[in-house]
């Protein structure tokens, strides 16, 4: 009760009652700014010059509308993000084209076209009732001094009468923060829906985002590539080409003893490159992914250096193989996970889920990875250095396809991390054609 009655008083309500009066203040200059775009970009339209003028003009509802996201901030708490920056483009249609269909400044137009007739109905009503109220409760004090032909009727005025009149006054007083955030529930709609970004926009730079990284991370593994090749089985190989050298010499020489020896050499060489050969090659493709992820993952769960207990439901693979991308990401983020809990987290073992969930034509695939370890693992997000966390590499990893990546991994453990993909199947429309995953 005490609170109702505080309402009236309440900052909440005065503020959102400001938001109120200052929209509509500005709501006449806002509809013109509208109509003069409008008319100048329809107007303009057989030039080229006055193209530019109108597409300035729409540009410049980016800044009519962070206006309004900042009213809504700070008098109704309604914080929207504001849009993504315009993209800067070359060429002088290209600049033209981004000028005029701006969708930004078209939606912060359409908020202002749309504030007038809102802000207004919404400030008449509440006034009204606050008008109202408040004219209840003091009704006592000025009735006298009304013309009969608008004052109440006479049977009104006696301290009965007077006490009903101040108790309705009252009332409406008391109810009029709540049709106060009624009326301002619309704006703080139009807000959200017009001067902040679309769940589109937003997508999408968060797929350049992922596909950014991801680029990175093929970068980085293909130069890791080349300093083994280089570093590693080259140099073997080199070793091996010096050592047959030698032994063709000694062969000529007629020296057998040390030809079997060089012979000998050159033979163990050749082994370990072909070692390493298949080392870097399972860090491509592992031979394991050949026959289907549910034997890869079983295999990378056998050769873990910890126990690892790999759960596959069947239904992953019912419906045929999965795209190779999709089987690269999921095999490769398991194996990096399996890693992290063995060289980090100190776990003693690690659980793995992999299972189907159904959700839409292809359905999802659900992947969980939990270890017993200290817990206390975060995604580090890059600081623009280049460096980034390998889970942060493993979220990018996922959401390039789509997918979401989320961990839980409080002080103490346990740590588990959830990733959904979509189940993209093999040689159907849509399916990844080349692998994101890489050495883990």
């Amino acid at each position: 009760m005490s609170h109702l009655l505080g309402a009236p008083m309440s900052a909440v309500t005065w503020r959102s009652y400001g938001y109120l009066w200052l929209v509509l203040l500005l709501a006449p200059v806002a509809l013109a700014y509208v109509l003069v775009t409008v008319a100048v970009t329809v107007g303009a339209a057989v030039t080229v010059v006055g193209l530019f003028v109108a597409g300035g003009l729409v540009v410049g509802g980016r800044w009519w509308g962070a206006t309004y996201r900042r009213l809504a901030g700070d008098l109704l708490d309604t914080h929207v993000a504001a849009p993504l920056p315009r993209r800067t483009r070359t060429g002088f249609w290209p600049r033209l084209g981004g000028a005029l269909g701006d969708p930004v400044g078209w939606r912060a137009l359409l908020f202002m076209l749309a504030a007038l007739p809102v802000t207004l109905a919404g400030f008449i009503a509440s006034t009204a009732v606050l008008v109202l109220g408040l004219g209840g409760v003091t009704y006592w004090s000025w009735f006298w001094s009304l013309p009969p032909d608008l004052a109440m009727d006479s049977r009104w005025h006696n301290p009965v009468g007077l006490a009903l009149v101040a108790l309705g006054g009252v009332v409406l007083l008391v109810l009029w923060p709540s049709a106060l955030s009624g009326v301002v529930a619309l704006p703080k709609l139009l807000t959200r829906a017009l001067l902040g970004p679309t769940a589109a926009s937003l997508r999408v730079a968060e797929l350049e985002r992922s596909r950014a990284g991801t680029v990175q991370d093929a970068d980085a593994r293909l130069r890791r590539i080349e300093r083994d090749l280089h570093d590693g089985t080259q140099a073997r190989l080199v070793a091996v080409g010096m050592q047959l050298g030698e032994a063709r010499e000694q062969l000529v020489a007629g020296d057998t003893d040390t030809l079997g020896e060089l012979l000998e050499v050159a033979h163990a060489s050749t082994k370990d490159a072909l070692a390493e050969l298949r080392e870097l090659a399972r860090g491509i493709h592992p031979p394991a992914l050949d026959s289907g992820l549910a034997v890869a993952v079983e295999t990378l769960a056998a050769r873990a250096p910890l126990p690892v207990t790999a759960d596959i439901d069947p239904a992953v693979e019912a419906g045929g193989r999965l795209a190779p991308a999709i089987e690269s990401i999921v095999y490769f983020s398991i194996a990096e996970l399996v890693t992290n809990a063995a060289k980090h987290a100190r776990a003693s073992r690690v659980d793995v889920r992999v299972e189907a969930v159904d959700g839409g034509a292809s359905g999802v695939l659900q992947i969980q990875v939990r270890d017993d370890g200290g817990g206390g693992a975060t995604v580090v997000a890059p600081d623009g250095s280049g460096l980034r966390s390998g889970l942060a590499g493993l979220a990018e990893r996922v959401g390039s396809v789509d997918g979401t990546f989320d961990l839980s991994s409080p002080v103490g453990g346990p740590t588990v991390v959830t990733m959904t993909l979509p189940a993209v199947r093999a040689g159907t429309t849509g399916a990844y054609r080349a692998g994101t995953g890489g050495r883990a």
